[in-house]
């Protein structure tokens, strides 16, 4: 999709057509989730400080994200992806790869079938979406972003390579801004560049995924689309607009973090056995402590007191933080069989375990219970006290790590 939820917010208020719109905290310290292409001439995109895109371009309109409600967006938008053909796999909450091996003679050969998929998409829901057609998943994510906004770019079959070759390195898929980095200090900043590099040298400088790197420079890739997807982790982050000082204050963020997280594991009938803790102070000094359970949980009591354990085993004191963040990895479903291994634990140390934890449990029972209210009747009913009044006091709005997004 073209600039999601700026695009949303402009189609449901006319008066911002031409103007540019960013989405994202309004805070101090608040992050832009979306910029419309209007902004994006000025420099502005998304995971950019809010104050930074402001001294861009002062004139914008900031929109407090709506991320429920680009949620419900999102499905029709799948909705429509799914017409088209079986297999539909979620990249994000407005990404998706399509396979439409066999569908020719419902929809037509690859161009027609995307122009049509194109017009679906805008007379459903009013909004553009770029398409990128190739023979391999990650060349056609490349594709899809080439003629942005509301563009079409087919790589033909046999033209994999001529089409990867005079790419920057840093749009290849894995090719994060370190490892960027790194290549260009060693004179390769094209994708070309990275074919000629041995494969041995890479995994020299980047171990096995130095070796993956070379295989995507030579266009080798041979996952398929799956519409069997099961989420990596669940997690939820907040960067705060006034540093929060002392164990009470972060417990307290915590404690909302860990409610959040648990709510959102019930909603997608998930349970986790690995918990982790991210801190950062305002030196921007980033740590991350994870702990691992006896058994798999959706209780925001047992993620909150692993994440408090956490918490206590940093250095804290004299230092002030800016970020904090929980989630839940190791996940599995609901409803597998709870696999327990005999255990002369004593009672109360189960009990900090989370020993209800199983399916049946009392305590998870209890929380599908708080979590169905809260989706109910909002997030603040039946909200933990010790979490404090505000929904999320201080925080900028700029939560990230979603279940959306962050899938396998």
């Amino acid at each position: 999709m073209d600039a999601f939820f700026a695009s949303i917010e402009i189609r449901d208020n006319p008066a911002l057509v031409g103007q540019p719109v960013l989405v994202g905290g309004t805070g101090a310290r608040g992050v832009i989730a979306a910029a419309s292409y209007a902004a994006r001439s000025f420099g502005c995109r998304s995971a950019q400080p809010t104050a930074l895109a402001r001294r861009r371009c002062p004139h914008a309109v900031i929109i407090s994200p709506r991320h429920g409600y680009y949620g419900e967006v999102s499905r029709q938008v799948f909705e429509v992806f799914r017409r088209f053909a079986p297999e539909v796999e979620p990249l994000s909450i407005d990404e998706a790869f399509i396979d439409m091996t066999g569908t020719e003679r419902l929809h037509g050969p690859p161009r027609v079938a995307a122009e049509r998929l194109r017009a679906a998409v805008r007379a459903e829901t009013g909004l553009t979406c770029s398409v990128g057609i190739a023979t391999r998943k990650f060349i056609a994510k490349i594709a899809s972003a080439e003629h942005k906004p509301d563009g079409l770019t087919i790589v033909a079959p046999g033209r994999e390579l001529e089409f990867l070759a005079p790419l920057p390195i840093g749009r290849l898929w894995g090719v994060g801004p370190r490892a960027r980095e790194r290549l260009e200090a060693r004179d390769v900043h094209t994708i070309g560049e990275l074919r000629q590099v041995a494969p041995a040298r890479l995994r020299r400088w980047f171990g096995e995924h130095g070796a993956q790197l070379h295989r995507l420079a030579n266009a080798v890739d041979a996952r398929g689309v799956s519409s069997i997807r099961v989420a990596k982790s669940i997690g939820h982050e907040d960067t705060f607009a006034r540093d929060v000082v002392g164990r009470a204050a972060l417990l307290e963020k915590i404690l909302s973090q860990a409610t959040r997280v648990a709510d959102r594991l019930d909603a997608h009938g998930l349970r986790g056995r690995r918990v982790s803790l991210k801190i950062r102070d305002h030196h921007f000094r980033t740590e991350s402590r994870q702990r691992t359970l006896d058994r798999p949980t959706a209780q925001a009591r047992v993620i909150y007191r692993a994440a408090r354990d956490l918490l206590d085993a940093l250095g804290i004191e004299g230092r002030r933080f800016r970020l904090t963040g929980v989630s839940v990895s190791r996940l599995e479903r609901a409803d597998a069989p709870l696999q327990q291994a005999l255990s002369f634990a004593q009672p109360d140390a189960l009990a900090g375990a989370g020993s209800s934890a199983g399916a049946g449990g009392r305590g998870e029972k209890l929380q599908g219970v708080l979590s169905a209210v809260r989706r109910k009747f909002g997030h603040q009913a039946l909200y933990p006290a010790d979490a404090g009044r505000g929904e999320r006091p201080g925080a900028t709005g700029a939560s990230t790590h979603r279940p959306e997004i962050d899938d396998v």
